[in-house]
């Protein structure tokens, strides 16, 4: 009786436990200030408390005489570095910066002073006893007072800090909205949020010798932030490592470090003593790099029948004193049109800086868009006098509209707003809630119903330098168990666990047989890491990728030791079938050790793992990397994924062995890549 076909077990989008939660449940994760290095000090900020001003003077002297400090730093002590302060995209940041204040203060709670002491709390007391003169100026806070005050930083023209779109009015444009039977116009602003992660920004530094760097942070993604630092380190012969195991909250607050993190990197290169610093929640909301605060003024014309006609934006947005990048938001205007159809589409788009903590980009850091573009349209529903979901279905972008390209030339194929709609509309009973609301105003109480529709991108890479694809690097190890280097990294959102459930099914192993590696820039290749809701896409693509590589080689490998075909070879349960042959079927760590300790059965042209032969092998010394690189889209999702093959030799004919085996007796080692890397 032929036995039942072996099917692979599903983990992708199943409920599974997450690999995180054994740790950090029972207390046993490691942040950042869980780092305990031998000899490490601690760090302390003196901090501005104004907005704006020139210092006269820092007198140090009575903090330096305290017991347990180390050191007191200002600026001065830090320029010998020559430190190049660097933008999330890595160029120079925009305006004159370093990572203390040099002669001037731009906002409350920038940092003038570091305090190194033998404990936080001698550091504290002791940057209490800085004295600062400063002469305070008038502070320009809102955007009022960026557009009409003096100018946050002397050596600018104005506060202007990124400008985009047209300053002069679209005559023809103007007139498409003068002359239209409708026009509706409308301003929002939304306030400033301070980015408040649950693990508050944070850093260890210490130097390993002379020519290692070792970070521990809090960050987004460490090989990021280690070609952050070599970058604005710029020290030959230094080498950066960056470990960040486990990150309570991240957003754009730690997509690099800023000027406290670098302060205290520094301290630790210039006293040659391991440093660390952990941001309080008071330095968190005050000082932090914050975002939002931003208006939008937005104008819409339509016809008699309710259809746009054309659209005039005016955005501004506060970029504080730093920006992480200064910014005027274009993607507010490349996103607020995208899922309707409209025929004319302009705006002016300014970033303004100001005597405020900066800019960082901030979960979805264009939906204002979203809530202007909306609220607009349901405000011209009841100016028209049509229903507010009538409106939309006659704006909404359709399959009869595609292909197209919007105003600002991004081409829409194959999104579904309109099918969407009507999908929701199946299960909302509109007429039902209406009743219910009519009811509710009746009796003083007021129930709404709000529509949007909305297009946005996930998964973005290659479109900005930084955002790049992400790296998978797998191997099975000879206990057949399954083990990942990934560029990707959980900021407590159970990355692993996601990457885990991506290989497990690929490869047929349980769950419980894939270790991820992450949270190390020296492990695996360069990933940008969270942001932009791509790990999942790009991350998980990468492993699913690599899971099927390492599968196939798998099925070589077992064919040519079962004398079978790889067609008829199937993963399934951490075991290798044989179709119609149950009685054939092996573990995946027989396999492997098979693979590993007897290289001589392995089939021809499958590199091996490493050994010591001492006549038959010649030390090979060469590499081959294969980096694999997919990008589709699909409704406006961008996915790549990037393998990472290394193979460093391969068994030679036996002709050529024995020809060579002279000369290689003395080769006893050979270098290479295990022979499960996919």
């Amino acid at each position: 009786m032929n036995a039942p076909p072996i099917s692979a077990q599903r983990f992708i989008g199943q409920r599974v436990p997450r690999k995180e939660d054994g740790r950090l449940l029972t207390g046993r994760g490691s942040f950042v200030d869980d780092i305990i290095l031998p000899g490490m000090l601690h760090a302390a900020f003196v901090r501005s408390p104004i907005a704006r001003g020139t210092i006269r003077s820092i007198d140090t002297d009575v903090a330096r005489a305290q017991p347990g400090v180390h050191a007191v730093l200002t600026q001065a002590d830090l320029a010998p570095f020559g430190v190049t302060m660097l933008s999330f995209f890595l160029g120079p940041v925009e305006v004159a910066m370093t990572p203390l204040a040099d002669g001037r203060v731009a906002y409350v709670g920038h940092p003038v002073a570091l305090v190194i002491a033998d404990d936080r709390y001698l550091a504290e007391d002791a940057a209490s006893l800085v004295a600062v003169d400063y002469a305070e100026e008038a502070a320009v806070v809102t955007l009022d007072d960026a557009r009409l005050g003096p100018r946050v930083h002397p050596d600018t023209d104005d506060n202007v800090a990124a400008l985009m779109g047209e300053e002069d009015a679209d005559t023809a444009l103007e007139a498409r909205l003068a002359g239209a039977p409708h026009l509706v116009s409308q301003s929002i602003r939304h306030q400033r949020i301070a980015q408040s992660p649950m693990e508050t920004r944070g850093v260890v530094a210490s130097l390993q010798g002379e020519r290692e760097l070792l970070v521990h942070i809090t960050c987004a993604g460490p090989q990021l932030v280690a070609r952050w630092l070599t970058l604005a380190l710029d020290r030959p012969g230094l080498s950066v490592r960056v470990v960040a195991k486990d990150v309570g909250g991240s957003f754009g607050l730690k997509n690099h470090p800023w000027m406290e993190e670098v302060s205290a990197i520094l301290a630790a290169m210039l006293l040659r003593r391991p440093v660390k610093w952990i941001e309080d929640r008071i330095e968190n909301l005050t000082a932090a790099n914050q975002a939002r605060e931003q208006e939008m003024t937005l104008r819409a014309a339509f016809d008699t029948d309710g259809r746009l006609i054309a659209s005039h934006a005016d955005y501004a947005l506060n970029n504080g004193a730093y920006p992480m990048g200064a910014d005027a938001n274009i993607a507010v205007h490349m996103f607020l049109w995208a899922a309707y159809n409209i025929p004319a589409y302009s705006f002016v788009s300014r970033g303004w800086y100001s005597n405020t903590p900066g800019l960082a980009a901030y979960r979805g850091p264009w939906a204002i868009e979203t809530l202007a573009r909306e609220t607009l349209l349901d405000r011209a529903a009841r100016q028209i006098g049509i229903d507010p979901i009538e409106i939309r279905r006659r704006n909404l972008c359709t399959a009869a509209d595609q292909p197209s390209v919007t105003p600002l030339g991004i081409p829409r194929e194959d999104i579904t707003p309109a099918q969407c709609l009507e999908k929701l509309l199946a299960v909302v009973d509109v007429p039902a809630f209406r009743a219910e609301q009519a009811a509710a105003r009746a009796r003083g109480r007021y129930l709404g119903l709000g529509l949007a529709a909305y297009i946005e991108p996930t998964g973005a890479a290659g479109s900005i330098a930084v955002m790049t694809g992400e790296l998978a690097q797998l191997r099975i190890d000879p206990t057949g168990r399954v083990v990942a280097v990934m560029s990707v990294h959980s900021q407590g959102h159970g990355t692993q666990t996601t990457m885990a459930q991506c290989i497990a099914e690929q490869l047929g192993v349980p769950i419980e047989d894939v270790t991820i590696f992450d949270g190390d820039s020296s492990r695996g290749g360069f990933g940008p890491g969270a942001g932009g809701s791509r790990q999942g896409v790009i991350g998980g693509g990468a492993a699913i990728r690599a899971g099927r590589l390492l599968a196939d080689k798998v099925k070589v490998v077992a064919a040519h030791l079962l004398n079978a075909s790889p067609e008829a070879i199937s993963l399934a349960d951490g075991m290798v079938h044989v179709a119609g042959a149950p009685e054939m079927r092996r573990t995946l760590r027989e396999i492997a050790e098979i693979a590993y300790g007897e290289p001589g059965r392995m089939p021809p042209g499958i590199d091996l793992p490493p050994a010591e032969w001492p006549r038959d092998y010649d030390s090979l010394d060469h590499e081959r990397d294969d980096e694999c690189r997919a990008r589709s889209t699909s409704r406006k999702r961008l996915s790549a994924s990037c393998v990472k093959l290394r193979l460093c030799w391969r068994r030679e004919p036996r002709q050529q062995r024995r020809a060579a085996g002279s000369q290689s007796a003395s080769r006893h080692t050979i270098a290479g890549a295990r022979n499960m890397v996919a």
